[in-house]
């Protein structure tokens, strides 16, 4: 199984394009994050700088390494899930559930060691920038030299290795809970679902035990909202269930048979479509609280008129960092999770057209479909971020309600729409070019 494995890597790359892509990138930001640990273990480093670097590296490789194993797992569910008539065919001449298996992983580790492999001179680069960074806004000592030591080779390739390896497991064991017919959840999955909700609810909770002057004050509320939004994301199938019932009439009146038959489909695939939801929720939710936190905090200290220390500016681009990652991966996922899922629908849409449907149809089925996506992962992204905003905020200044508007919310909606439907409606407009009998023949 190793070498079949191998001979399967080598032979057909195309299909490990996006676990590759998604490797790659985690690889290079836990590179590139755990680099800052070796510098400030480095010679002549002053405490001060030492404790920025730590901070920073501590915090987004922590959250680094959960979205590596997200945006892995997200694409070699999809991988696994389209693979299903050569695994039976490999069951039918001899092979044995655990072969196969073997035979997956060891795909999955082959592509982790190539990606890491590929990251580490963007990661070299990116960490001499960072450093380069933090030094012109006096986070960090100029006489500092970025190093890239055994931290961040070490923890980079293990990181993305194990990910890909467990990812692996973790996607056959869906796939062969949906071939033998368990649509439901595991008990597991649910059970960290609703422990995240519980924990969510816990640390916003754990903001109002705390002073307005406490550096910790924006922690609780940001990683309650954080564990909120994975909950939701968890629960994803079962609250889509939710937003279809009041959708249904209004996508039929309006987009007529596509509407119809995208809320069908939906019905149908609710389970399938969790792998889009939630990054998407994730990403609402972590978009949304922390850059309103750190609005929050920024007007908070201008209306007092103090000057911002350097462990506010550290804060600051710690938040964005943090955003600008979740940001990139939830799109990597979402992009990858959409294009595969829905080249693999080929043959569906194929069947469609010669029952009757025109591809104007069929592509207005395909964009209701991102719309009730995009709709329930707004809103219960918005709910979680949304939670700690207003914990923070009571705190913070007295009043639930903050003084910034709604422009970064519908900034943030406007990516994660933009991300939905753009690439559901680009990846359905190409199948659809196929002739019909063509793509039911071929698929």
């Amino acid at each position: 199984m190793l070498s079949l494995a191998l001979s399967s890597v080598r032979h057909r790359p195309g299909r490990f394009a996006a676990t590759l892509l998604a490797a790659f990138l985690g690889a290079a930001i836990i590179m590139l994050f755990n680099s800052l640990h070796d510098t400030a273990v480095g010679a002549g480093v002053d405490p001060a700088s030492a404790e920025s670097l730590h901070l920073t590296g501590g915090v987004v490789g922590g959250y680094g390494t959960l979205l590596v194993f997200f945006a892995i797992a997200s694409t070699l569910t999809v991988n696994v899930r389209q693979r299903g008539e050569e695994m039976g065919l490999l069951r039918r001449a001899g092979a044995t559930p655990g072969q196969i298996r073997l035979m997956v992983v060891a795909e999955a580790a082959i592509v982790g060691v190539v990606g890491s492999a590929l990251a580490v001179w963007p990661a070299m680069l990116a960490g001499r920038a960072l450093v380069d960074r933090f030094q012109e806004t006096g986070q960090v000592a100029g006489g500092v030299a970025h190093a890239f030591g055994p931290l961040a080779y070490g923890v980079g390739c293990g990181v993305t290795l194990l990910s890909s390896v467990g990812a692996a497991s973790l996607a056959v064991r869906r796939a062969a809970r949906a071939a033998a017919g368990m649509r439901r959840r595991g008990r597991a999955e649910l059970a960290g679902g609703a422990l995240a909700l519980l924990a969510g609810a816990g640390g916003i909770s754990a903001t109002f035990a705390l002073k307005a002057t406490d550096s910790a004050l924006m922690a609780a509320p940001a990683y309650g909202a954080v564990l909120l939004a994975v909950g939701f994301g968890v629960f994803s199938p079962y609250l889509l269930r939710v937003v279809i019932g009041p959708s249904e009439r209004l996508l039929s009146r309006v987009f007529g048979a596509g509407g119809h038959l995208a809320v069908l489909n939906t019905r149908q695939r609710t389970a399938r479509l969790s792998e889009v939801l939630m990054p998407l929720v994730v990403f609402t939710g972590l978009a949304t609280v922390t850059l309103y936190l750190q609005a929050v905090e920024s007007d908070a200290i201008r209306a007092a008129g103090l000057t911002r220390s350097v462990e506010d500016k550290n804060l600051e681009t710690l938040n964005f960092t943090v955003v600008g990652i979740i940001a990139g991966f939830a799109c990597l996922m979402l992009i990858n999770s959409l294009v595969a899922a829905t080249c693999y629908r080929r043959r569906e849409f194929g069947q469609q057209r010669l029952a009757g449907a025109t591809p104007g149809q069929v592509l207005a089925m395909v964009g209701c479909e991102g719309l009730l996506m995009t709709v329930t992962g707004v809103l219960f992204g918005t709910l979680a971020g949304v939670a700690g905003i207003v914990a923070f905020s009571a705190v913070r200044t007295g009043s639930v309600r903050p003084g910034q508007g709604p422009g970064i919310w519908l900034g943030i909606v406007a990516l994660a729409a933009a991300a939905t439907l753009l690439t559901g409606l680009g990846t359905a407009s190409r199948q659809v070019r196929v002739p019909a009998v063509d793509a039911v023949a071929t698929a």
